[in-house]
């Protein structure tokens, strides 16, 4: 069998959740990631891979948002912007998490809400809010 041939029966097999990672590691990671690009620290594309499509065309969209209002108030990104997170709590319903993480920052406190379901092997962001 060519590596080609075993690499595509790979993909078509369905991934139970049982054999995903903790999604956890993902959910902290994520939100500070998100809470940066809309900040104007990160670029959207670092997190695209997490992201299932209208995801991150919605988050390329805010990110537009955030760029158009800092450009006319002419406000420049934040340099070395301190982040922590004060709180991550993390609901399995069926084969999907449902998690929400409070990120604060010395300004304010912003909340993370997603959802990730697995897709390819590996857990993908479906839903994306932030407040």
């Amino acid at each position: 069998m060519s590596t080609a041939a075993k690499h595509s029966s790979r993909r078509a097999t369905v991934t139970k959740e049982s054999e995903l990672p903790d999604p956890e590691p993902l959910v902290e990671r994520l939100s500070l990631c998100v809470t940066e690009i809309l900040l104007g620290v990160r670029q959207p594309e670092q997190v695209a891979r997490w992201l299932d499509e209208d995801t991150y065309l919605h988050l390329l969209h805010r990110v537009l948002s955030v760029r158009r209002m800092r450009e006319t108030m002419r406000k420049k990104p934040p340099v070395g912007i301190e982040m922590s997170i004060q709180s991550l709590r993390c609901i399995r319903i069926g084969d999907a998490v449902e998690a929400v993480t409070i990120i604060t920052t010395p300004a304010r406190g912003r909340a993370v809400a997603m959802r990730l379901e697995p897709r390819g092997g590996r857990w993908r962001a479906t839903s994306l809010v932030v407040l």
